[in-house]
């Protein structure tokens, strides 16, 4: 699966990602690694119910690291990747600011 992402902070700061076929991540993996980043990055829930979607990890990660971690294109790569392979989907636009995604 070839994958394209956009991971949008504001109309100045737009980040877009391709993952090749390869490097696609299967979900657990995928799973995994946002978890990770989701504790590593003190990120908390977005909902009252305590409950955290997909969706959260990958808005919450991209709001508590900014967009200086994109310009690091391991890691942005890496976000990419994992986000992509936790929803199964071959295009995603993270929009930070209005804490939307799209597919």
């Amino acid at each position: 699966m070839h994958g394209e992402m956009k991971v949008i902070f504001g109309p100045d700061q737009q980040f877009d990602l391709l993952v090749a076929a390869h490097e696609a991540a299967v979900f657990d993996a995928a799973r995994k690694w946002l978890d990770e980043q989701f504790i590593k990055n003190d990120c908390e829930p977005m909902r009252g119910s305590g409950k955290v979607l997909i969706a959260d990890k990958i808005l919450g990660i991209a709001a508590a690291v900014g967009p200086a971690a994109f310009a690091d294109e391991v890691w942005a790569q890496a976000y990419a990747i994992a986000s992509l392979g936790a929803l199964g989907k071959s295009r995603l636009s993270v929009d930070v600011a209005k804490l939307s995604l799209s597919y």
